[in-house]
């Protein structure tokens, strides 16, 4: 698994902050506490040793996959130039042709994405339909509910 993986400059900091953190807190965190843990004797009986050492596999694994990221990340710039059309890192606004409604997305990497703020993974189906998609274009996508239908009101530069 050699490819890319496309994120914001944004996207790339938080990764390497989170890796910080597991490296440089979580984990000698979780070291002293397998080290208390083993102070109370008897490990068949030690559920604290036991979460510890749990807990020592998922920080493990965790680091493994940020470090993974990191290293095959693409971090990708979105420029005022490039508004004129839907490109990673755009913020886009559309409007629902059936219901009127605005929404605002930003196209962003898999790690990045929370559809909660607004952030979509560009590998997700409505940021698929939209990108190369201009001002005043209409898109369709298939979602579970169905199909929406959006149309592109104003594209953003990406502000983080």
């Amino acid at each position: 698994m050699d490819s890319k993986i496309p994120m914001t400059p944004t996207g790339f900091e938080r990764l390497k902050e989170e890796l910080s953190q597991l490296k440089n807190v979580e984990r000698p965190a979780n070291i002293r506490d397998i080290e208390l843990a083993l102070e109370h004797g008897d490990l068949s009986e030690n559920a604290e040793y036991h979460a510890a050492k749990e807990k020592q596999g998922h920080l493990a694994g965790r680091i493994d996959y940020v470090e993974d990221r990191i290293a095959r990340a693409q971090v990708i710039e979105s420029s005022d130039a490039e508004l004129d059309k839907v490109r990673f890192g755009t913020r886009v606004v559309l409007s629902d042709t059936e219901t009127g409604d605005e929404v605002r997305y930003t196209i962003v990497g898999e790690d990045e994405a929370n559809a909660a703020k607004g952030l979509l993974s560009v590998t997700s189906p409505v940021a698929r339909a939209l990108m190369g998609k201009e001002v005043d274009d209409e898109v369709t996508v298939k979602v579970p509910k169905g199909s929406r239908t959006f149309e592109v009101l104003e594209l953003l530069p990406h502000t983080g």
